[in-house]
């Protein structure tokens, strides 16, 4: 079955490589990743001039990654699960799933390091809760193959152990970087999909009956 055209999956991987390659081409990927990404201990006091409020480093955060390897394992996670996901939520659930899966993410962060300097960037975090969503969704079938009344959520766990061992691996080859890529923000926001992922289900189900 041919899937319709994902576009607000095509848009955010579109903005976001494209903040990328600018601040790259620039030579200000260092500089934003500190005015515009997430730093923790902004929450308890610390001040950076002409940064990005604070509110919004969650979101700003997204559009900055530590490098092109940490960036194309994120839109290929996106890529691949966004557009199964927004086959089922649709384009507003999907940003909606985003948005909160960014604030999830870096809500986690803090929990994990509330005094925390070193800037949180990258989509990973808002990615997870696609991933987490996509998990829910789209894993029953593989769930009921396992055999087990249980064999649906181990193939969560699995997917989401799948998912912060790769981002592992990709801080491990950005090392050198003044900004963090950070687990706990992947374990937030990846919880925020599985919470969401029904809900939102729902409400898309109650739209399109009118």
């Amino acid at each position: 079955m041919r899937l319709p055209q994902p576009r607000a999956t095509l848009w955010l991987l579109g903005i976001t490589s494209a903040a990328w390659f600018v601040a790259a081409f620039l030579g200000v990927s260092d500089q934003l990743g500190i005015a515009a990404g997430f730093i923790p201990a902004r929450l308890e006091g610390m001040i950076i001039p002409g940064a990005v409020p604070l509110w919004l480093t969650p979101l700003t955060a997204t559009l900055l990654h530590a490098g092109i390897i940490h960036l194309g394992f994120n839109m290929l996670m996106l890529g691949y699960c966004g557009r199964f996901s927004e086959y089922a939520l649709g384009s507003r659930g999907l940003i909606i799933l985003y948005l909160i899966g960014a604030y999830a993410a870096a809500f986690a962060q803090y929990l994990s390091g509330p005094f925390n300097q070193v800037p949180m960037v990258g989509a990973s975090g808002a990615i997870s809760a696609v991933v987490g969503a996509y998990a829910l969704l789209f894993s029953q079938r593989k769930g009921r193959a396992v055999g087990h009344p249980l064999g649906h959520w181990l193939h969560v766990a699995q997917l989401a152990a799948a998912w912060i061992f790769v981002q592992l691996l990709v801080g491990f080859a950005t090392i050198g970087s003044n900004m963090s890529i950070a687990v706990a923000a992947h374990i937030g926001g990846f919880i925020a999909g599985l919470l969401l992922a029904r809900p939102l289900l729902m409400w898309r189900e109650r739209r399109l009956l009118g």
